[in-house]
C-alpha cells in the first residue's frame, strides 16, 4: 500500500541516501527464543550481533508465526502463511491454505527483485516444499546451497542432505570444506555466492537460514566447553537475571510482570545434582549453537566489510519462532551432541529461559510462541545508532521492505498467474521512528491463533480453546486476561479473526477438506 506522501517526507528525513541500490541479506535462525542474544538480554556472548544492534535497530514488537515452514513462507512472499500454501508443515493436505509448498498464488522477494537487477542467492534451510518441487531455483534465486528441511549439522547425520542449485550434492563433495559444521558452511557460501554478485556488478539479496539453534543440537566440543557449568544456577535465576538486563536495556516495560514457571517445569532446587549436571550440559549445548552462529555473522560482516560492501547493505536477523519446548520439560540428551547421530532437545524447562519474560514457546500464538528478536543494519541508509523500535511488526513486513529499499516493485504475475499483493507494510517508517499504518496482524497454526489490533490482542490455545484479551500495552506478558471484563470486544475481534481466516484461506481447516492427496 502506497504510503501517504507526508509520511514518506519524514521517513526519508531520518534517513541518508544511499548512492546505489543496496544489498540485502536477511538471517533467519530457527528455534531461538526472544532472549537469546546479548542484546536482547541473555549471558550467551554474541558480540557480532550485539554490534550488528549497536550500529543499527532493535525492534522489541516483531513477530514471526510461531513455528517454520509458516515463518519461511511468509518472510518469502509478504503473505500470511496459508495465503502462500503454508499453513502447516510439508503435507499437501488438499485445500488452498495447505497445500505444503509454495504455491503460484504468491512471489518470493527474489522473484520480485530479479527484475530490478539483483543477484540472488540462498544459503541453510529452504523448508517450503523442495519435496514437492518447489526448490529455490524454481523461486528466483540464481544460486542456492540448501537443505530441503534442515535438522542436521554435520554430514554424518541422517538428514544432512544437500542441494546446490537444486541438484543433490554429496556431503563429501570436493568443493565443500571437509568435515563441515552447518552453520559454517551456510556462511561460507553466502560469500562466494557475493563474490559471484560482485563479479556480474549487480547489488545482490542473499537469504541466509540457519539451523541453529533447532533440534537436534549439536556443537564442537570446545564450544561445549566454554558453557559447562554456567547454567547450575537454574532456569528460574536465570530468568529473573534476563529480565533485570532487559529492564535496563528499556526492551520490556517495568510494569509487565514476569510470566511465572509452569507447574509441568520443577523448581531448580528440587532437583537431585546429576539431575542439574544434566540440565547444565544440555543448555551448555543450546548456547554453544548460538555462540557459534553468531560467530558466523561476525564472518559474514567481515567478510562484507572486507569487500567493502558492509556500508551499502541492509541486514535483518531474525527468529523463526519462540524458543522450543517440544521434547517436553525434560528435553532429550540422546548420544553425544558433538557427534552427527545424536538427539538433543533443549525441552520446555530451558524453553521457559529462552522466551523470558513470555509465556508459552513454539507453536503457540502467546507472546512466547510469535515474539522474534529483530536487528536492522544499514550504515548507509539509516541514520539511527543503537536505538530501539516499537512498532509492532510481523513477517508480512519483510518483503515491503526489501522492495522499497531497492526500488522495485511486488510481481504481479509469475507463469501466467496472478499473484497476490503483499499483506504487509514496508518498515522503512519505523527506521525513521514513524508509525507503521496498518489495521491489525493475524495469526494461526495448528488451531492457535490470535489478532492484534493497536495493543489488544485476542488469542486462543487450540481450535477448542477460549479467547483470552490482553491489553498489550500493560500487559505484554499475558497474566491479566480481559475477555470475562470486555465480552463485546471479544465478540468484535473475533469476528475479525474469523473474517479473516476464511479470505487467507485458513478456513476451512484441513478434516473438514477431505483426504491428503497423494504423490504432490
Amino acid at each position: 500500500m502506497p504510503r501517504p506522501f507526508a509520511t514518506l517526507l519524514a521517513s526519508l528525513a531520518f534517513l541518508t541516501v544511499a548512492a546505489a541500490p543496496p544489498n540485502i541479506i536477511v538471517i533467519l535462525v530457527d528455534d531461538m527464543g526472544f532472549s537469546d542474544l546479548g542484546c536482547y538480554g541473555s549471558e550467551i556472548p554474541t558480540p557480532n550481533l550485539d554490534a550488528l544492534a549497536k550500529n543499527g535497530l532493535r525492534f522489541t514488537q516483531f513477530y514471526n508465526t510461531g513455528r517454520c515452514c509458516p515463518t519461511r513462507a511468509s518472510l518469502l512472499t509478504g503473505l500470511y502463511p496459508h495465503q502462500a500454501g503454508v499453513g502447516h508443515m510439508m503435507e499437501n493436505k488438499g485445500l488452498p491454505g495447505y497445500e505444503g509448498r509454495l504455491n503460484g498464488r504468491c512471489a518470493t522477494i527474489a522473484e520480485s527483485l530479479k527484475p530490478a537487477g539483483y543477484f540472488t542467492a540462498m544459503t541453510g534451510k529452504w523448508h517450503v516444499g523442495q519435496e514437492q518441487g518447489v526448490t529455490p531455483g524454481s523461486r528466483g534465486f540464481d544460486r542456492s546451497l540448501n537443505a530441503a528441511a534442515g535438522g542436521f549439522y554435520q554430514p554424518g547425520a541422517p538428514r544432512a542432505k544437500l542441494f546446490l542449485d537444486g541438484q543433490p550434492i554429496a556431503n563429501d563433495d570436493p568443493r565443500l570444506p571437509p568435515g563441515w559444521y552447518s552453520t559454517d558452511l551456510w556462511t561460507s557460501y553466502g560469500l562466494k555466492f557475493i563474490d559471484e554478485a560482485r563479479a556480474a556488478k549487480k547489488p545482490f539479496f542473499l537469504y541466509l537460514a540457519h539451523n541453529a539453534p533447532h533440534f537436534p543440537l549439536q556443537a564442537p566440543a570446545d564450544e561445549i566447553a566454554k558453557f559447562r557449568g554456567k547454567y547450575l544456577a537454574g532456569w528460574g535465576p536465570l530468568r529473573i537475571q534476563r529480565h533485570a538486563r532487559q529492564l535496563e536495556m528499556g526492551l520490556v516495560d517495568p510494569a509487565w510482570p514476569l510470566a511465572p514457571r509452569p507447574e509441568a517445569i520443577k523448581a531448580w532446587t528440587s532437583l537431585t545434582n546429576a539431575e542439574k549436571d544434566r540440565f547444565d550440559h544440555l543448555m551448555a549445548v543450546y548456547a554453544a549453537t548460538v555462540a557459534r552462529m553468531d560467530k558466523a555473522i561476525g564472518d559474514l560482516v567481515a567478510g562484507l566489510k572486507e569487500r567493502g560492501e558492509l556500508d551499502n547493505t541492509l541486514i535483518l536477523f531474525l527468529s523463526d519462532n519462540g524458543g522450543n519446548a517440544e521434547a517436553g520439560p525434560g528435553g532429550r540428551t540422546d548420544g553425544d551432541p558433538t557427534k552427527p547421530n545424536s538427539d538433543w532437545f533443549c525441552g520446555e524447562s530451558w524453553a521457559f529461559l529462552e522466551n523470558t519474560p513470555f509465556r508459552r514457546y513454539k507453536h503457540f500464538n502467546h507472546e512466547g510462541g510469535i515474539a522474534t528478536p529483530l536487528i536492522a543494519h544499514w550504515p548507509a541508509g539509516i541514520k539511527a545508532r543503537a536505538e530501539l523500535r516499537a512498532q509492532p511488526g510481523h513477517l508480512v513486513d519483510i518483503l515491503p521492505t526489501c522492495l522499497e529499499v531497492a526500488g522495485a516493485t511486488p510481481l504481479k504475475e509469475r507463469a501466467g498467474t496472478a499473484v497476490l499483493p503483499p499483506e504487509g507494510r514496508s518498515l522503512v517508517p519505523a527506521f525513521a521512528n514513524q508509525p507503521l499504518q496498518r489495521e491489525a496482524l493475524y495469526w494461526e497454526h495448528e488451531g492457535n491463533a490470535a489478532i492484534r489490533v493497536g495493543d489488544l490482542k485476542l488469542v486462543r490455545a487450540g481450535r477448542n480453546g477460549a479467547w483470552e484479551l490482553y491489553d498489550l500495552k500493560k500487559d505484554r506478558t499475558e497474566q491479566q486476561d480481559l475477555a470475562a471484563a470486555q465480552p463485546d470486544k471479544v465478540k468484535e475481534l473475533a469476528a475479525q479473526w474469523e473474517a479473516w481466516a476464511l479470505r487467507a484461506n485458513v478456513k476451512p481447516y484441513p478434516e473438514a477438506g477431505g483426504k491428503k492427496k497423494k504423490g504432490k
